[in-house]
């Protein structure tokens, strides 16, 4: 996929994919998270959902350090909107309250149905 053809969406989170079809760049890892926004530095991203806990030691927070870093450094990332879903209220919550006071536009996607399992084929 070159860059003219990448989605406006990124998703990352270890388990769940979009259930409604739409295309996205799916990372499954923080690592992968930070490699996708690097990828998309230079262009608006509609749609960026982050879970909270990633499984087992891996959480957002790296791909959170980014998006600050680069507002602080005065060029935040173009991002439409910014999910956050998690199982973890309070650490939902705290992600939101970073990346708001970063001047995103952040909202919660606790229990969306856009996002979830896919059925095993």
């Amino acid at each position: 996929m070159d860059d003219e053809t990448l989605p406006g969406i990124v998703l990352v989170d270890d388990l769940r994919s979009f259930l409604d079809g739409r295309v996205a760049h799916v990372a499954r890892t923080s690592g992968a998270g930070v490699e996708a926004l690097a990828r998309y530095r230079d262009q608006r991203l509609d749609e960026l959902w982050l879970d909270h806990d990633l499984g087992e030691d891996d959480t957002i927070w790296p791909v959170v350090e980014v998006l600050e870093r680069a507002a602080f450094d005065g060029r935040p990332f173009d991002v439409g909107v910014v999910y956050v879903h998690s199982a973890n209220p309070a650490g939902s919550e705290r992600i939101m309250q970073t990346l708001r006071r970063w001047g995103y536009h952040v909202r919660s996607a606790a229990g969306s149905p856009y996002v979830g399992y896919r059925a095993a084929r």
